[in-house]
């Protein structure tokens, strides 16, 4: 039963990983949310990213906080794994 709650974790973090990377790919391309798929990939990952964002401030204008919450992301799923 443990196994299959960390595997449910794993796949989580995975999403949220693949979430984030297409908002900061997205992000690049048109920085500016015109379309609604693209105001709900905002929705669901700024609860993740502003919380870190208050804490690091833009550094040589690049937002850090998609690097800082993958990692983050990455050492959970280690550590999970780990566990199982």
């Amino acid at each position: 039963m443990s196994s299959l709650i960390i595997n449910i974790a794993v796949g989580l973090l995975y999403a949220v990983i693949l979430l984030v990377f297409i908002r900061a790919a997205l992000s690049f391309i048109s920085p500016y949310p015109t379309n609604e798929p693209w105001r709900l990939l905002i929705r669901v990952t700024e609860p993740m990213l502003a919380p870190i964002r208050r804490r690091l401030p833009p550094v040589s204008g690049f937002d850090l906080s998609p690097l800082v919450l993958t990692l983050v992301a990455f050492f959970l799923i280690a550590a999970l794994r780990s566990i199982s």
